[in-house]
C-alpha cells in the first residue's frame, strides 16, 4: 500500500468492492453524517489524526488502515430496516468473512500476506468490541478471548476512529467506553500480547467454562492426542496424513461416503452420524486418532472438540490452506470434481480456527508464510 492510498478515495481505486458502501443507509441516531461510505472515509481521516498514528511501524499502519476501509464492508450484504430503523446485524463477523474471501481469491491486488490477512481480518470482527465490551455476562472473558486473536492496541484504535468518525447525539459516552476498554485490557496485561495462562489445559477450560478466574492452575489430566483437521476441500489434508499421520487411525467423512456410496446431494447427516460413532470407538479405548473433514465453521469445531475433550483427548486444531489458484488447479485434476459454485460457497463462508478454540491449534499454509 502506497502512502497515497491512506485516504479510502485513493484504496477505492484499487479496491472497488468499497464503493459499494455507497448509499447503504445507517440509522441517524448514530450515523447522522450519511451512508457507510462517508462514514468510512471519516474513520480514515479520523485514523491519521489519532496521536498514536505516527508511532507505529509502516506494516502496523498499513494494516490498520485496511481494517478502517473495510471494517463496515459486511453492512452491504447485512443492513435491513426493523421497527422502521435501519440496523446491520452480524455485520462483524461478515465483513470478516468477505474481506478473506476477497483476499484470500485475490492475493496479488491486495498483496497481504496471510499473516498480514488474518490481522485485518479479525480487527474488522471485532472492532465494535470495545464499545459494547462492558455489556457482555464476562467481559474480561471477552478481551481475552479477543486478544487471542488480535493486538488490543491497534484494535483500541481502530474503534476511537470508529467512534470519532461520525456524527450523532451520543458520541461522548461511546469515546469514554472505548478508554475504558483501554484500561481494562491494561489491567488485564493484554494490551501487547496474548494473556499468559498457566499452561494450554489451563487456557483452554478458561474458554470453555464459565466460572474460571484466568489465573487458575490446572492439573492436566488429558490423556490422549486426537487431530482435527480442518480447510477447505483441496487444501492437502489427505497428504499430510500421508505423511505426518504416524499410523494414527483416522475417521474420514470422505471415506465414508465412498464406502455407503453416499452422494454429497444427499447431505452430511447420516456421514456425520457414522462417524462419530466410529470416532467414539477410539474415544472409549483412549486410542489417538485424526478426524479428516472440512470443519471450516467454527461452531461446528467446537461441538467436535467438546465431544472429543470429553473422553480426556488432548485435541489439536491442524487448519491447512493452500492459495486459491492452485486449489482450482487441484479441482480440475481431481477425479471426484467440487463444482465450483459449491467451493465458493464455502470460501465465503470459511472461518479460520482460533486460537482458544482447542488444546492447541496449528495453522499451515502451503507455499505461503505462516502466521
Amino acid at each position: 500500500m502506497e502512502e497515497r492510498c491512506f485516504t479510502l478515495a485513493g484504496l477505492s481505486e484499487k479496491y472497488s468492492e468499497l464503493l459499494q458502501l455507497k448509499n447503504v443507509r445507517q440509522n441517524p441516531d448514530y450515523h447522522a453524517e450519511g451512508d457507510v461510505y462517508r462514514h468510512t472515509e471519516m474513520v480514515c481521516e479520523k485514523l491519521l489524526l489519532l496521536p498514536e498514528w505516527y508511532g507505529l511501524t509502516f506494516e502496523e499502519q498499513r494494516i490498520l488502515f485496511f481494517a478502517a476501509a473495510f471494517h463496515d464492508i459486511g453492512k452491504i450484504t447485512c443492513t435491513k430496516q426493523e421497527d422502521g430503523k435501519w440496523v446491520s446485524p452480524g455485520h462483524t463477523k461478515a465483513g470478516e468473512k468477505i474481506f478473506r474471501g476477497l483476499a484470500y481469491r485475490e492475493n496479488r491486488r491486495f498483496d497481504l500476506n496471510i499473516r498480514e490477512r488474518e490481522k485485518v481480518a479479525k480487527l474488522i470482527r471485532y472492532h465494535g468490541l470495545p464499545v459494547w465490551f462492558w455489556t457482555r455476562r464476562r467481559p474480561e472473558a471477552a478481551l481475552l478471548m479477543a486478544a487471542e486473536s488480535v493486538s488490543l492496541r491497534l484494535l483500541y484504535l481502530l474503534a476511537k476512529a470508529d467512534v470519532q468518525g461520525r456524527e450523532g447525539s451520543d458520541m461522548g459516552s461511546l469515546d469514554d467506553n472505548v478508554e475504558l476498554f483501554a484500561d481494562f485490557a491494561k489491567e488485564l496485561g493484554i494490551w501487547q500480547s496474548p494473556y499468559q495462562f498457566a499452561g494450554p489445559y489451563a487456557k483452554f477450560q478458561y474458554f470453555h467454562r464459565e466460572d474460571m478466574w484466568q489465573g487458575t492452575e490446572l492439573y492436566d489430566d488429558t490423556e490422549f492426542d486426537v487431530i482435527l483437521l480442518s480447510g477447505l476441500p483441496l487444501a492437502g489434508k489427505d497428504s499430510w496424513i500421508a505423511e505426518h499421520g504416524q499410523d494414527m487411525a483416522v475417521v474420514s467423512l470422505d471415506d465414508i461416503r465412498e464406502e455407503r456410496g453416499i452422494s454429497p446431494e444427499e447431505g452430511s447427516g447420516r456421514v456425520v452420524c457414522e462417524a462419530v460413532e466410529r470416532a467414539r470407538i477410539f474415544l472409549r479405548r483412549k486410542e489417538p486418532f485424526i478426524w479428516n473433514a472440512t470443519n471450516i465453521i467454527q461452531e461446528t469445531r467446537q461441538k467436535l472438540v467438546r465431544l472429543f475433550a470429553g473422553y480426556g483427548a488432548r485435541v489439536c486444531i491442524l487448519y491447512l490452506e493452500a492459495p486459491y489458484q492452485e486449489l482450482l488447479e487441484r479441482n480440475q485434476k481431481r477425479e471426484r470434481h467440487i463444482p465450483e459454485a459449491v467451493l465458493e460457497k464455502m470460501i465465503r463462508r470459511l472461518e479460520l480456527p482460533e486460537p482458544w478454540e482447542a488444546y492447541e491449534v496449528k495453522c499451515l499454509f502451503a507455499g505461503a508464510e505462516e502466521r
